[in-house]
């Protein structure tokens, strides 16, 4: 047996310039980290060698890829012409709740596929194998910064160009200002689940519209200021980004946020944060909230009844963490 473990990620800043219809015309950068939350998938050689096993929210058997239903396993086994295995997928999170699960399940796949195979994997290959899945091959109609988040892991400076290329760079800072910056975070469940594709879609559409434009590229403009504020050790302007960074995406389409979220948002900001926003495509999941530590009693106080995850920063990416005594059998 093989077991990956992807990290779910964190979107600060310059969120939808990943999409095609800015990058293409404009290059597109994100800031963002990945986090100790985790997409775990195992495989292993299935006892029927001409059949396929599949475990997810869901179980499929089938005798051929085609026959697959979900279309990341399907696609990636297609890939790689494999059968006769089994693959389960766990989850800390549910999907749909703005943390870039589906691009983490793609990651994890990839590594232990390409690992049961023998194949060496680096961050860079994953992430761009995934968006050739996700995007080429499934066709769904969204960006490429989760997909480089979870493969690379780490806090990163994520940047789109127009031919196609993405480069990641690590954010240096000094540990004791990351560590306050990772406790300065708190993020609060709101519930429901987004239709990311559809958010998205809608996104694509907007950046269309010149003021549309305009906003998505201020929302870039701050993804470069955030960058230069961590580099240089100063989180006293964090919350402020998040804040305008929000403004401006709730600004591109009406799906984006809803009144639950506007008044949870509410609620935090008068509890004591600086700022925050909603993460992921939009409509439902976590908000992010940036609150100092002399005011987070407080916070969590005024913010009672809403159901905080703890979390932390994850600096590694996908990762191998169990390889059983299978290759002599494959």
């Amino acid at each position: 047996m093989i077991i990956s473990r992807t990290p779910f990620r964190i979107s600060f800043a310059g969120g939808g310039s990943d999409l095609p219809s800015f990058y293409r015309k404009e290059t597109g950068a994100v800031l963002s980290t990945s986090i100790d939350k985790y997409m775990y998938i195992a495989i292993h050689p299935f006892f029927d060698r001409d059949k396929i096993q599949l475990k997810y929210a869901r179980t499929e058997l089938v005798d051929k890829v085609d026959k697959i239903n979900h279309p990341i396993f399907r696609e990636v086994l297609k890939m790689y012409g494999l059968t006769g295995v089994d693959l389960n997928s766990i989850a800390d999170i549910p999907s749909g709740t703005g943390l870039g699960s589906s691009s983490s399940f793609t990651v994890g796949l990839l590594n232990a596929v390409r690992t049961y195979l023998g194949k060496a994997s680096s961050g860079e290959k994953l992430g761009a194998l995934a968006c050739e899945v996700e995007l080429d091959k499934v066709g769904s109609p969204i960006g490429k910064q989760d997909q480089y988040a979870a493969a690379c892991g780490g806090l990163n400076f994520i940047t789109f160009y127009g031919d196609e290329t993405v480069n990641v760079e690590k954010i240096i800072m000094q540990p004791d200002k990351k560590r306050e910056l990772d406790e300065n975070l708190i993020m609060v469940y709101v519930g429901g689940e987004h239709s990311a594709n559809a958010i998205l879609r809608q996104q694509s559409a907007a950046i269309s519209d010149q003021r549309k434009f305009e906003a998505q590229r201020n929302m870039v403009k701050l993804a470069y200021q955030l960058r230069e504020c961590l580099e240089n050790n100063k989180i006293d302007d964090f919350g402020r980004i998040l804040h305008e960074g929000w403004l401006m995406k709730k600004s591109l389409t009406s799906g984006i946020s809803t009144s639950v979220v506007d008044e949870v948002y509410e609620r935090g900001i008068k509890a004591g944060a600086l700022g925050g926003k909603l993460l992921g495509a939009g409509g439902a999941g976590f908000i992010l909230f940036y609150c100092p530590g002399e005011r987070q009693d407080e916070f969590r106080m005024k913010i009672g009844g809403m159901n905080e995850m703890r979390f932390h920063f994850d600096d590694f990416g996908s990762k191998i963490i169990y390889v059983g005594d299978l290759f002599k059998d494959i």
